[in-house]
């Protein structure tokens, strides 16, 4: 067995890297602070190529409030912490092998489209584009995405490390084959419970 195959790829830290340096190289992502974001892989329940590839979960509700009222009763999101003890404001997920198995300037796109959910007040709320159902991505998710291809590209102009790149080039099969194992970060997802 060759020796590279013999470690193992940290899919969940390795992503925790390309977001630091998105956030370090773009602009409209300096808000975000990656170490107020945990981030975790979760296995896709398909191996259908559509489907959910990544997603955002706020860990506040709207305005950073750490509680909300629903029928009447007093709701909060039970707390994430870091290994440190620091409490996380949003949960990145990424969907293996889905995410992987897509082509790689939109591997960037969804992580820029997951990122700019990230409110400006980093509060561990939402950006919110409009009241009611579109206030996630406005009134077209995909002008909404087209835009996000535009920042990935601008992040792959300003020239990050090559090995940040290199892993993403690839789809799971790829990855797995050069490293042996693929793994991460499993956490659950945060409940809503009774304040």
């Amino acid at each position: 067995m060759d020796e590279a195959r013999t470690e193992a790829f940290d899919f969940t830290a390795h992503m925790r890297r390309v977001c630091v340096d998105i956030a370090s190289r773009i602009d409209e992502f300096r808000h975000v602070d990656m170490s107020r974001v945990a981030l975790r892989w979760c296995q896709a329940r398909h191996r259908w190529r559509h489907g959910v590839v990544a997603s955002l979960t706020p860990l506040r509700f709207e305005g950073g409030k750490s509680h909300t009222m629903r029928r009447g009763r007093r709701f909060t999101i039970q707390p994430l912490f870091d290994s440190a003890g620091r409490e996380m404001l949003y949960l990145l997920s990424f969907y293996l092998p889905r995410f992987l198995n897509q082509p790689f300037e939109e591997k960037l796109a969804t992580v820029c489209h997951e990122l700019w959910h990230i409110g400006p007040e980093f509060d561990g709320d939402l950006r919110r584009h409009a009241h009611g159902r579109c206030y996630a991505h406005g009134p077209s998710e995909a002008k909404y995405h087209a835009e996000m291809r535009l920042l990935a590209r601008r992040w792959i102009e300003a020239s990050p490390p090559q090995d940040l790149c290199d892993p993403l080039q690839g789809d799971f099969r790829t990855l797995r084959k050069r490293f042996g194992r693929v793994l991460g970060l499993r956490l659950p997802t945060p409940k809503l419970v009774p304040a």
